[in-house]
């Protein structure tokens, strides 16, 4: 099979999806017999309509989560699957609508919004129950079914019953993914699934970020109990009871045959004589599937070493004051033209540049090296493609450049025709079969809600719906992440802490593996060995002014993971959240750095969460600092890893504003956060320009809403927002030379009809504009280099160039989120291209760059660099532009944007058209209050 390089660190998991030459049509048949009769529990179908809890969304609250609600698959049903394609039961049928709305949104209309959304409403309606179950016999919780998504509806009497229910549920739809992930948090995804380099680097990637121990996990839900009073003892009570209900499940489905396929491919269970056994699962799993999950969307900081070589760069450049300006330039650090979530002219300040930065431990040129993770290689871990994934692992864990993803649209009542806030929002975390998220709604006791939670922490639902309450978020990026340099006493093992020459703990997880049906890499093994110090673990070593230091990663959610249980277990309780200064004190409640949002009928509003550190005066978050006392987090504990945080009236925080907007962009003034490239071109200028023109003529409906979502979900950023500038550079004299001439006219063509990456028809696999489209794709990183490049030199390009990748278009392997994901445009250049040209023509530029590049500031030079690219890049062809990968054939252009579910088990779905919006999506509009 050919071989791709992920990028985003769920793409790398590796489960079956192609098998060996056992599956040929006969066998399968054959093998199909034998195992049909077990497909499933046994549940009957009931009716009788569940009677719906109070709800006052009044039929208008809807949701969507691709590619369906069912994510296990016996044996039988994978094999055929891979043989004929054959789908099991409400494993894809939310891939259609959402697939659809691409084309379908221009003729949106309320009435026609459950046509691409299903009705969140609570309760199942008369006739639409599928199924009832009463499980492992209890007479306090009951899960109906729907039949048109097959939703899980769990009903309890008991606190105990519901979060059992709840876990039954959850293993019923998601055992093997939830299976995958409590491995991956520990770091032994290789010796439970395969061998396959993408695996190896995928747990690298985890364990490099949080090498825990079992006492690790286990005192993070000791202490996130024991200083939660009331709330932390029902959250103990919530996760055993959600566990009981996973573990009686395994138990029912193990003798009953009718569990995950994956279990016999793997090797785990025999799909003959069914010996082998599914482990049960345990508290502290959860607090490895939460480290995942933090991990991936919720861990803003990072790239301090990046940062210092960028930096460094620039000052051997242009000299130390002049350097330090460009990087500050490009670093756009609180960029006055950046669009802000907060839009009134609040002040955040966090995070901000010190006038006289103390402490800072910028390494000496040429010695930073990263520290090893994987010794002790033996057979397939010592391949190359195994090394390169190590590779792989560590870029996209070191880097500050992490994937941000999710949007949100909220606008409040005085703005909309029905006088009630509206919503659509909702978190983009990739596509996967099964998907990362499960929907479900629960009912009991201190419970009521509706909505997406991560497999196997769906105790509570993490994103969705209350009685009279929606809620969702973003990934917010701010820096919870620092850097400090420890410097080297005795060895390379010891350091200096607080004076005392002290050792590093090491840790260390050994893996290794042997061919199965699943994944066929031959037998492997290696051992990871993380070095760690009280200001966290190892990621580089350096010297600083000539002394040997490690770099270290200290963030102030490692070892906490499990803290946010609380805040979530307070949005799922309509006696505590009645309106939105109680949502904001449960969002108090999150350490991982999001932006949540807030609809009911009444108001809405904002909450930025995250435990922020309070850092010593003096002190950049941009760059390694000394470990000292001086310059550590205020308040430090290190045998707990607490410090000292910002109060949550810093954090920025709104209620009732006109509009919100949020695609992981500046949340307000003076608020810095970690990732590069807030400036003045950012993906949340899609939404904030439509969204904008929508509250100025007032009468918002949720349709209208939909429509500016769906919209700007096919619009390229570049050609929306940077296209006419350089269109403008160009025309200020008369193109003549043919080739360069016929490329314009497709370009403008294409701005003009409103620069959208969309098919023909439904269906077509063909873009509209696709001349102009592939132009572009093909003329971005040329443009640029020749933009940038000289002016800049070739280290200093390079460097901010690991700070800020030049592109992430759609089909863009090459950036943070990867091929065939749907997100992108998040990171890219095109704030300075922006900036650049715009001062090269004289306009008004707040927050320029240090200094002109774009033909060394002269306007025919620059004119000449913009249409030699451009010639080069028509020239080059779609199999040039579009090389083709283990998805898509080279020239695909289509194909090179779509989105693939990446599969984490052994059923496979087929591509849909690319759109850049939310997995998990809500639209909401509540008609009245408790």
């Amino acid at each position: 099979m050919p071989r791709r390089t992920p990028h985003n660190a769920l793409d790398e998991v590796r489960t079956p999806h192609r098998f060996h030459g056992f599956l040929k049509t006969a066998s399968v048949c054959v093998l199909v017999a034998g195992l049909l009769s077990p497909f499933s529990q046994a549940a009957a179908a009931d009716t009788a309509p569940k009677a719906a809890a109070n709800d006052y969304c009044g039929g208008q609250c809807s949701d969507i989560l691709p590619p369906g609600e069912n994510g296990n698959a016996t044996l039988a049903q994978i094999l055929l699957n891979q043989a004929f394609g054959t789908q099991p039961g409400h494993a894809e049928d939310q891939l259609g609508p959402y697939a659809d709305l691409a084309k379908g949104y221009p003729a949106l209309t309320d009435d026609k919004i459950n046509t691409f959304f299903d009705d969140a409403s609570f309760g199942v309606p008369a006739g639409q129950v599928a199924s009832t179950e009463k499980p492992a016999g209890r007479g306090d919780v009951t899960i109906v079914r729907d039949k048109k998504t097959g939703v899980p509806h769990i009903t309890g009497t008991t606190r105990y019953g519901t979060e059992f229910g709840a876990g039954y549920a959850a293993a019923e739809d998601r055992l093997w993914l939830m299976d995958v992930f409590r491995h991956v948090g520990r770091g032994q995804l290789t010796s439970f699934a395969g061998g396959a380099a993408a695996n190896q680097g995928l747990e690298q990637q985890f364990y490099r970020n949080a090498p825990y121990t079992e006492a690790d996990l286990q005192a993070q839900i000791d202490n996130a109990v024991a200083k939660s009073g009331a709330r932390g003892q029902q959250a103990l009570a919530d996760v055993n009871a959600y566990l009981a209900g996973i573990n009686a499940y395994i138990d029912a489905s193990d003798p009953g045959r009718y569990f995950p396929g994956e279990y016999v491919l793997t090797g785990h269970k025999d799909a003959i004589t069914n010996s082998g056994t599914i482990d049960h699962f345990k508290v502290t799993d959860m607090v490895a599937l939460a480290s995942v999950v933090g991990s991936l969307f919720g861990s803003g900081g990072g790239g301090e070493v990046d940062n210092a070589m960028s930096l460094l760069a620039a000052q051997s450049k242009y000299g130390v004051e002049e350097g330090t300006k460009v990087w500050e330039s490009f670093r756009e650090r609180n960029d006055p033209e950046a669009v802000l979530t907060l839009h009134d002219g609040q002040s955040f300040p966090y995070a901000t540049r010190p006038d006289s930065p103390k402490g800072e431990a910028l390494p000496d040129a040429g010695s930073v090296t990263a520290e090893p993770l994987v010794y002790d290689r033996t057979g397939s871990a010592a391949t190359a493609a195994a090394r390169s994934a190590t590779t792989t692992a560590a870029e996209s864990t070191l880097s500050s450049a992490r994937r941000g993803m999710s949007n949100a649209l909220v606008v409040g009542g005085e703005h909309t025709a029905g006088g009630h806030p509206v919503a659509v929002f909702g978190p983009q975390t990739g596509y996967f079969a099964p998907q990362l998220l499960l929907l479900q709604e629960i009912q009991g006791p201190g419970i009521s809600a509706r909505g997406a939670s991560f497999a196997g922490l769906s105790m509570y639902v993490e994103l969705g719906r209350g009685q009279d309450y929606s809620w969702s978020a973003t990934t917010s990026g701010q820096d919870i992440i620092d850097t400090y340099a420890v410097e080297l006493c005795q060895d390379d093992h010891h350091y200096l802490y607080h004076g005392a020459c002290t050792a590093m703990e090491q840790v260390q997880q050994a893996d290794s593996w042997k061919p199965t049906v699943a994944d066929g890499t031959a037998a492997g093994s290696y051992t990871m060995r993380v070095w760690r110090t009280k200001y966290g673990p190892v990621q580089y070593r350096a010297t600083v002014g000539g002394k040997k230091v490690a770099y270290t990663t200290l963030r102030s959610s490692y070892l906490h993971e499990a803290d946010s249980i609380i805040g979530f277990q307070m949005l799922n309780d309509p006696d505590f959240v009645k309106g939105p200064d109680d949502f904001q004190k449960a969002a108090q409640h999150i350490n991982f750095t999001f932006n949540w949002f807030y609809a009911d009928s009444r108001h809405t509003a904002y909450y930025n969460s995250g435990d922020n550190p309070v850092r010593a005066s003096g002190v950049d978050a941009e760059f390694p600092v000394w470990a000292q006392p001086a310059y550590e987090w205020r308040g430090w504990d290190p045998a707990t890893n607490t410090a000292d945080y910002t109060p949550a009236s810093a954090h920025p925080n709104s209620v009732d504003q006109d509009y919100y907007i949020s695609w992981n962009n500046k949340q307000a003034e003076d608020y810095a956060a970690a990732p590069w490239g807030e400036g003045s071109v950012h993906r949340g200028n899609l939404l904030e320009d439509r969204v904008k023109k929508l509250v100025a003529a007032g009468g918002v409906t949720r349709s209208a809403l939909t429509k500016a979502m769906a919209d700007a979900a096919l619009a390229d950023l570049r050609a929306e927002d940077v296209l006419p500038e350089l269109l403008k550079v160009i025309d200020t004299s008369a193109v003549t030379d043919p080739a360069a001439a016929a490329a314009v006219a497709k370009l403008r063509a294409w701005v003009t009809a409103g620069a959208r990456r969309t098919e023909t028809s439904a269906g077509s696999g063909t873009y509209a504009n696709a001349d102009a489209i592939r132009i572009l794709d093909a003329w971005w990183p040329l443009l640029v280099k020749a933009e940038f490049e000289p002016g800049l030199g070739s280290d200093l390009y390079a460097a901010i160039g690991a700070d800020l990748p030049i592109d992430e278009s759609p089909s863009a392997g090459h950036g943070p989120t990867g091929s065939h994901a749907g997100s992108a445009f998040q990171y890219g250049w095109w704030s300075y291209v922006d900036k650049d040209i715009r001062a090269v023509l004289g306009e008004p530029v707040a927050g320029p760059l240090a200094r002109k590049f774009c033909g060394g500031g002269d306007l025919n030079t620059c004119r000449d660099s913009l249409i030699s690219t451009l010639k080069q890049a028509a020239g080059l062809t779609a199999a040039q532009v579009y090389p083709g990968d283990d998805q898509c054939s080279a020239g695909d252009q289509w194909c090179a944007d779509s989105i693939v579910q990446r599969a984490l088990g052994g059923i496979k779905h087929g591509k849909i058209s690319w759109q850049n919006r939310p997995t998990f999506q809500q639209v909401v509009e509540y008609t009245s209050h408790r």
